[in-house]
Parts: C-alpha cells; sequence; structure tokens
C-alpha cells in the first residue's frame, strides 16, 4: 500500500495563512454588516400616472406612497411629450403651423402674420411656454440639446417663442433637462430625490456644471444616470467626478440583466474610481416584461433576496398596471410598496438614502501570508500525489519557496491583481480535493483495523462529512481573503474562472484516487499508478452499451457546467424553481442543489461503498461526485457580492440537508440488500 505523508511544515503554514485569510473574512463582514440601509424608491413619473388613473391629487398618492415606506422618487430629464401634457409648455411642429394658415384653421392674427412674412418654417419646431420657471429653464435647456445655432426667439405680440431646427417626433421624446418644479414636489411631499440626468451631445464642462446647479439646493440621495452614457461623457468626465465629490453625492449603478455587474454606460468605471468606490451604489429594478407576471408576495420575496445575495442598496419598485383581485390599483401598489418595507425591515434592514460600502483594502501583508498559505497548499496536493516528491522533503520546501515568491512578492509590492485571481482559482480547487484526499488517505488505514455495522458506518460517514466539508471551509476563506475589496464586493471586479472550479477539483481527486487505488483488480489498497491505470482505460475494448453510458455521463457534464457560474447557461425546471423558493423561505440561506441533492448524498453512499466492499469502479465514481459538493460549498464565496456570513450558511444548510438526504439514501439501500440477502435465504432453502 502506498503511504503518503504529510509535511507538518506546509501544514502549519497554511494554518498560519488561514488566520490571516479569516481576519480578512471578519474584517469584510464588518464592511457588510454596517451596510444595511437601503433607500426603497419608484419613480415620480409612476405615481403621477398611478394618480391620474384613480381619479386623485397627485399629492394624496404620494402622502399614501411615503406611507407605505417610500423614502426616495425617481426623477428624471422632461421631455416635450411630458410637458405637453402637463401643459407647462407646448411644442408645435411648423408644419402643423402652415398647414393650419393655409386651411384657415390659424385664427391667431399675430401667427397668421408670422407665417406671411416667412418666419415660420415646416422643417422647424415651435416651443410656447405657459410657466414661469418651466420657460425659463426651456431657454437654458434647449440650446444646450439642440447647439445654439439650432435655436432662435421670435416674439408673438409680447410673448416669447422658441424656434428650433429640429425632426418634431424625436424632438418631442428627447431628454430637455431636469425639473426643478419636480424635484421640489419631491422634497416638499418628505421623499429624496433620484436625479436621473441623460448626457449630452458632445458634452461640455458647461453643460456638466449646468445640471449640478440646477440639482443644488434639493436633497438628493443618489445620481442614477440615465441612458447609455454617463454625463460628461466621454470628455468632461473630470468635472462630473469634481461636481460630484463638490456635492457629496453617491452614485446608483444599474445591475446588468444578467444580474452580474452593471448595465454598460460609457464612462462609468471613471467616474467611480474617480468619485472613489465608497460613492457606489448597486441599483435593482424588476423588468418590465417579468413584473406584471409575479404575484405581489413573489415580488416582494424577490426584493429580500435580491437585497440580502447581491448587495443591492436602491430598490427601484415600479407600480403594477392591473389591481389584484378584490383590490383598487391604489390599494394593489400601496400594498406592494408596504409588504417590501416590511420584508427589509424584519431582515434587519433600515431605509433611507442608500447605504455604501467603507474603503476595504486589507493590509497587503496579511494578504502575503494568504498567498503563502496558497503556495503551501498547491505543494501539498503535489506531494500527496506524486511519490517521488513525498519523500523528497528538501525539493518539496524549494518548491514552496519559489511559488510562495511569486505570489507574495508582487502582493508586498502593491500589485499583484492577478495573482490573487490565480490564488482565490487555486485555493477553490486544490483545497476540496485536499479535504477529499484527507478522507481517502484517513479510511485506508483504518478499513483493516475495524468493522462497521450499519448505525456505526452512517454515524461514521456523517462525521467525515462534517470533518470535509470544515477542511474545504479552508479553501473558501483562502479565496474571499485572495478577492476581497470594495470593488469585488461592488462587482466592479469578478472572479472569472467559476466554471473550471466544478471541473478541476474532480480531476485532482481522480489523480490522487488512482494513485491510491487500483480500480480494475478490486485491489483497494494498491495501485500501479495514474500512467498505467489511464493506459488500461485507453486499451480497454468499448462495448456500444458502453459508449452510452458515456454518452449520458457527458451529456451531464455539460449539464452540469452549463448550469453553474455567474451565468447560467440552461433554464431551470419550474419545478426547480419552487424548491428552491421554498428552501429559500424556510433557510436563511438557500443550500446549492448539486450540494443538498448530489454531492453530499454521494459522500454518504461513498462511505457505504468502501465498507461494504462494492467495486471499486462504484467507489471511484461516488468518490467523484462527492467532490462536487465540496467543490460547490468553496465555489459559493467566489460570488463576492455576496456576503461572507450568507455564504458561510448556505454552505452548513447543505451539508445538513445533504447529510439528511444522503442518510435516508444510505437506508434505503440497507433495507433493500437485507431484502434481497433474505430473498436468496429463502430461495436456497
Amino acid at each position: 500500500m502506498k503511504d503518503f505523508k504529510y509535511n507538518r511544515g506546509l501544514v502549519l503554514i497554511i494554518m498560519v495563512g488561514l488566520i490571516a485569510s479569516l481576519m480578512i473574512s471578519f474584517a469584510r463582514h464588518g464592511v457588510e454588516e454596517n451596510n444595511r440601509q437601503i433607500d426603497l424608491a419608484t419613480n415620480y413619473e409612476d405615481l403621477l400616472e398611478l394618480a391620474d388613473r384613480e381619479g386623485l391629487p397627485a399629492e394624496e398618492v404620494m402622502a399614501k406612497a411615503k406611507e407605505a415606506g417610500i423614502t426616495s422618487l425617481a426623477v428624471y430629464d422632461t421631455t416635450f411629450k411630458k410637458l405637453n401634457a402637463n401643459g407647462k409648455a407646448t411644442a408645435i411642429a411648423g408644419s402643423e403651423l402652415l398647414g393650419s394658415y393655409h386651411s384657415g384653421t390659424l385664427t391667431d392674427p399675430l401667427w397668421r402674420q408670422l407665417v406671411a412674412e416667412g418666419k415660420i418654417q415646416g422643417n422647424e419646431v415651435y416651443i410656447v411656454g405657459h410657466d414661469a420657471r418651466t420657460w425659463q429653464e426651456l431657454k437654458e435647456d434647449v440650446p444646450r440639446r439642440l447647439g445654439k445655432d439650432r435655436v432662435h426667439l421670435l416674439k408673438v405680440g409680447d410673448e416669447e417663442v422658441m424656434a428650433a431646427k429640429a425632426h418634431f417626433e424625436s424632438f418631442v421624446k428627447m431628454d430637455i433637462g431636469m425639473p426643478t418644479d419636480e424635484m421640489e414636489a419631491v422634497n416638499k411631499a418628505g421623499f429624496h430625490v433620484i436625479a436621473r440626468p441623460s448626457n449630452f451631445n458632445k458634452c461640455t464642462e458647461d453643460d456638466v456644471k449646468a445640471v449640478f446647479k440646477r440639482l443644488d439646493g434639493m436633497d438628493i440621495s443618489e445620481v442614477v444616470f440615465s441612458g447609455s452614457q454617463v454625463l460628461g461623457a466621454n470628455k468632461s468626465l473630470q468635472t462630473t467626478i469634481d461636481e460630484m465629490k463638490a456635492r457629496n453625492l453617491n452614485m446608483g449603478l444599474i445591475e446588468g440583466v444578467t444580474q452580474l455587474q452593471f448595465y454598460k454606460q460609457d464612462g462609468m468605471e471613471e467616474i467611480a474610481k474617480g468619485i472613489g468606490y465608497d460613492k457606489i451604489v448597486r441599483l435593482y429594478a424588476i423588468p418590465k416584461d417579468e413584473q406584471p407576471k409575479l404575484k405581489i408576495s413573489t415580488a416582494v420575496e424577490r426584493w429580500a433576496n435580491t437585497d440580502e445575495e447581491r448587495n443591492i442598496r436602491i430598490d427601484l419598485l415600479r407600480i403594477y398596471d392591473k389591481p389584484s383581485p378584490n383590490m383598487s390599483l391604489m390599494e394593489t401598489n400601496m400594498q406592494y410598496f408596504k409588504d417590501t418595507h416590511d420584508i427589509l425591515v424584519a431582515h434587519g434592514y433600515t431605509v433611507g438614502p442608500a447605504g455604501t460600502f467603507a474603503s476595504f483594502y486589507p493590509s497587503k501583508y496579511l494578504r502575503a501570508l494568504v498567498m503563502a498559505g496558497v503556495a503551501a497548499a498547491a505543494v501539498l496536493y503535489l506531494s500527496l500525489v506524486i511519490p517521488a516528491l513525498n519523500t523528497a522533503v528538501k525539493k518539496q520546501w524549494l518548491l514552496f519557496v519559489i511559488f510562495a515568491l511569486c505570489a507574495m512578492v508582487p502582493i508586498l509590492m502593491g500589485t499583484g491583481a492577478k495573482i490573487r485571481v490565480l490564488a482565490a482559482l487555486a485555493s477553490a480547487n486544490l483545497f476540496p480535493a485536499l479535504a477529499v484526499i484527507f478522507q481517502l488517505d484517513r479510511i485506508r488505514h483504518l478499513r483493516d483495523k475495524i468493522t462497521l455495522g450499519f448505525g456505526k458506518m452512517l454515524i461514521t460517514g456523517i462525521i467525515a462529512l462534517l470533518v470535509t466539508g470544515t477542511l474545504s471551509y479552508i479553501g473558501a476563506a483562502y479565496l474571499s481573503a485572495s478577492l476581497a475589496d470594495t470593488e469585488y464586493l461592488l462587482e466592479f471586479q469578478i472572479f472569472r474562472g467559476i466554471k473550471l472550479t466544478f471541473v478541476l477539483p474532480l480531476i485532482l481527486v481522480g489523480i490522487a484516487f488512482l494513485q491510491r487505488f487500483d480500480i480494475f483488480d478490486g485491489r483497494m489498497d494498491d495501485t500501479d499508478g495514474v500512467l498505467n491505470q489511464l493506459k488500461k482505460i485507453m486499451d480497454m475494448p468499448v462495448k456500444v452499451k458502453t459508449l452510452f453510458v458515456l454518452f449520458l455521463v457527458l451529456v451531464a457534464g455539460v449539464v452540469f457546467v452549463a448550469r453553474s457560474g455567474h451565468t447560467s447557461g440552461m433554464p431551470v425546471s419550474a419545478a426547480e424553481l419552487k424548491f428552491r423558493a421554498f428552501l429559500e423561505q424556510a433557510l436563511y440561506a438557500r443550500p446549492r442543489t448539486k450540494e443538498l441533492m448530489i454531492g453530499h448524498p454521494a459522500f454518504l453512499m461513498a462511505v457505504m461503498a468502501f465498507w461494504r466492499k462494492w467495486p471499486t469502479m462504484i467507489f471511484f465514481g461516488l468518490v467523484l461526485i462527492a467532490t462536487i459538493g465540496q467543490g460547490s460549498m468553496v465555489e459559493t464565496f467566489a460570488h463576492m457580492r455576496t456576503p461572507v456570513f450568507m455564504s458561510f450558511m448556505r454552505g452548513i444548510g447543505g451539508i445538513v440537508l445533504g447529510a439528511g438526504i444522503g442518510a435516508i439514501a444510505m437506508m434505503l439501500v440497507q433495507l433493500w440488500q437485507t431484502v434481497i440477502s433474505r430473498a436468496k435465504e429463502r430461495k436456497s432453502a
């Protein structure tokens, strides 16, 4: 029997690195716990629409929304579509004026005189103001949007009229500028304003300053830029940075449609870096086409999970456009607002201007110790799969020095971003593999020394699962500590090796298994080594049914990888979605299906396979499947936007439920074997 020895010095270095990792993770947890305030928001326009549809005063609807828990209202640039509707200004196509003149329906003598003098052009738009403040803002904003050379003023009697060379249909939809009357109305109703300005074509420094000057005196909770560019892109971004810093404003970034990183806006990275990542907030809104399909209770639960799992701190709620049964449209939406507010408070959140993450960049010295621990783990693994290296302790230390220097020096120099990613990738793959290998070595030594009945075997399997999970969690601590900083918590940076972590641990464990066990002749404690066994596999004659089984395994592997990672490449069935929803409501954090339904039950079945001396090939397959659960526990921590405590509890829930399912599976197999055995006895008798 090949006996692999564990280098205690390397294990000690791993423990030192673990202490450093835990220090970083506890500090991260503190940063996350201090960011527990959510801005519960809706659109100002939506409330006005709701008031119109219900025939209620806007003030009454806003008061009800305030009472239901809404804290901020989003105000967008005004458009002439809105101004034409609210009567504060009117935009008229020149072609329409000319048509009215020639048809005789233009009765105003002053307008008729302008037409007669040739001052009305069919390719121009004519703007008339009906509100003094709005008119003054239009005289500032329209020339900025179109260019001063395309705008001029006319006199119609004592009134000013603005003429703009523009395509009418496009013009009425065009963003004009932030309306101070709407922002004041929002503040007067007791809400904060989420300012949603859009960028200008060929934006200048003066354009940027004009927008922020418009915001002065308003109670602004956050600025969330509208459109595909932030204000100031691409040549005036520094002005935007300076104006936001001068006013101490936070910027909200909209989560991407795949719930990963952000909706792409030109210049957003530069603004975020310029004002500081501690001034950035993640915003989420349920998609327009999805919300009508959701019951209020489902949408409310979505908000609770979203804020907890993805660090969303601006919840932008859209109104429902159809009432719930036995409720008015007003009652439906106020219930939606209130239920969302109440569930967030029940989860320990406060509501108000969105909280932000404090600037979090752990000590480079702690991070260097983490790198040393990862280097030690890499050498330890190599020593456990290469017999010649296992006995050459000096070579192990030489390798460690090389690996450690390559990993630690860039970190100590203040760089090392790529090294950190490599360390996280190594942690996610090495530690689950080492945890499983440790159990393989342990049971090889115990098998001939003790015998286990079913009860003891079950208890031993559960204890072994807990121990293996604990060892895998060392890798989780290392992974978290390798990446943790504000940029990763906000998802400006993401770990891109997730799908690899579902495959590589299986390969690492497979190599170690083949160095310890012979999968062909049943000699559990002897082996010809990895290469010889792989050669045997390649030389095996293949039957059609074997090819079919291999094809099914391949399909299962593709499904397994495609459904994993930041983005899923395959849809999830309705039944599984319901099961997930049940777990989300029943537990603090929903365990991963691959852990509780696949990996951990397979671990207990592998224990049974070993002690009951099932064919080694079956034992091998179960060990690989069990490794899936261990790898998934660690990979969970690669989703850095999810609070570290939630990731920890997710893994605990998976182990507990997975152990229960595995125990039931063992009992069923035991029962089946007992029934078969008794049937054979009766037959032989």
